[in-house]
């Protein structure tokens, strides 16, 4: 092992973390990069005792697709739980728990759709079953079950399946 990737064992994950840093701190000052060089570091070291192998992308180009899509429909639902809250009253939603099937055998391609579905307004992932062929979804108001398993399988899973399978 050399010195470098001891220091850097996963380089883009810490020029990714650096870049974060520094544009959440809107700053390129000398000490910005310097505090954010150490937290990248810092935190790819403590990734890595949980995270052990790199993410291997096969199709990476899908990556700018998948978040495009994950974008427009956070816009959209964002609006949509907007129009929920302000034009019906609270005891005519419908929410509940759905289990959502699983395609997806790779672990961080369930934990993205994982992620994709908190980060969608209106949706929750809760939890993945022990064996990982379901995803328990806490929804904000539900009416057809069916079509949003639909909808979620076609949207992520299937894009997710290509880039990581």
């Amino acid at each position: 092992m050399t010195l470098i990737s001891a220091c850097l064992p996963r380089p883009m994950l810490s020029a990714t973390l650096l870049a974060i840093w520094l544009l959440l701190q809107n700053s390129l000052a000398l000490s910005q990069i310097l505090l954010g060089s150490i937290l990248a570091v810092a935190i790819t070291k403590l990734v890595m005792r949980i995270w052990p192998e790199p993410v291997r992308l096969r199709r990476p180009g899908l990556l700018l697709r998948y978040l495009g899509r994950l974008l427009w429909d956070m816009v959209i639902a964002n609006l949509e739980v907007a129009r929920l809250i302000l034009t019906r009253p609270i005891s005519t939603l419908q929410p509940r728990f759905i289990e959502l099937p699983l395609a997806l055998q790779d672990e961080f391609a369930i934990a993205v759709l994982a992620a994709t579905i908190t980060l969608t307004p209106g949706t929750i992932a809760v939890d993945v079953t022990l064996d990982r062929r379901h995803l328990w979804i806490h929804c904000l108001d539900i009416t057809d079950e069916t079509a949003l398993i639909a909808t979620l399988k076609n949207r992520y899973e299937v894009l997710l399946k290509e880039m990581f399978a």
